[in-house]
């Protein structure tokens, strides 16, 4: 469903089949007496890749904590595979957003990975052979699964902190992934790589969605990288949300309409978009870009 709160309408889409892994319902958060967002609108189906989206500062890192049970709600509710957020356990997966590793970091690929399966254990195991702890063999042989499934087979036994930022995101998504969760949330985790290792990285959580069945929920500054991947966005604004297809949302009148401001969505020859008004919208954000000029999006749609 593509639903725009706070006075605007809504529009509908068909929702997705079976019972949804992720649902919100007149969800809203209230922060330091700030309501931050409100009336959101989300039914998310298993194996669907949905982007979370807005400028800095509108709870986009909030709405992830809400669904981990972190963040309380103000109004409404949501349900995670099919229970209050907080009780999914390991069937819910989390990448926060990404922390750099000390260069003289020796700890390999393969224990940060690993750190997924048992992380969250005290004490060290004893050190017996694997050939006499079934399921220690079990959780080697799953260590080994998810780290090519990610693709960082050559470079697991290296240690962490020789590994470039790319790898380095690929093995902690492996962590996220290594006890099987059925959704998976990621918190900018494109964030500090450069174009190549953003794409190559959003191809790779697209490839998750489909042949794992994954649903992945992520939050993002630039969409671009991942816009060809995507089934749904939530667009989070002006304390309200839009959410729906991509194709729905981010438009020049759905941004209007969530802004209460003159907004324009352009689309270069490339595919990439480009927004233009102020404040600014997905595609571009004034932390890390220069707010984008009529002219700058000319040059860019030309």
């Amino acid at each position: 469903m593509t639903a725009v709160t706070s006075g605007i309408p809504a529009q509908t889409r068909t929702e997705p089949t079976g019972q949804p892994v992720l649902r919100l319902h007149d969800a809203g958060v209230r922060v330091g007496g700030r309501t931050l967002w409100s009336g959101v609108q989300l039914s998310i189906g298993a194996g669907e890749f949905t982007a979370v989206l807005g400028p800095n500062g509108v709870g986009k890192s909030t709405l992830i904590k809400a669904v981990l049970g972190l963040q309380p709600l103000a109004e409404g509710e949501i349900r995670v595979l099919g229970q209050a957020p907080g009780q999914a356990g390991r069937r819910v997966g989390y990448l926060p957003q990404r922390r750099n590793f000390d260069a003289s970091l020796r700890i390999r690929g393969t224990d940060i990975v690993a750190m997924g399966l048992d992380g969250d254990r005290w004490g060290v195991p004893l050190p017996l052979p694997e050939r006499f702890s079934p399921r220690r063999r079990a959780a080697r042989a799953r260590i080994e699964e998810v780290i090519e499934l990610v693709g960082a087979t050559k470079y697991a036994h290296r240690p962490i902190g020789q590994c470039s930022g790319g790898e380095q995101q690929r093995l902690l998504i492996a962590q996220a992934l290594v006890r099987r969760p059925e959704i998976l949330l990621l918190d900018e985790p494109l964030d500090s790589l450069d174009l190549p290792n953003q794409a190559a990285v959003a191809a790779l959580i697209g490839r998750i969605c489909r042949v794992e069945g994954v649903s992945v929920i992520m939050v993002a500054h630039d969409v671009n990288p991942i816009l060809g991947y995507l089934d749904r966005v939530v667009y989070l604004a002006e304390g309200g949300a839009a959410t729906g297809t991509p194709q729905e949302v981010i438009t020049s009148e759905t941004l209007t309409r969530l802004y209460g401001t003159p907004i324009e969505v352009l689309r270069t020859s490339d595919g990439r978009l480009v927004v233009v008004g102020q404040p600014e919208a997905p595609a571009r954000h004034s932390d890390r870009h220069a707010p984008a000029s009529a002219e700058e999006a000319d040059r860019a749609a030309g």
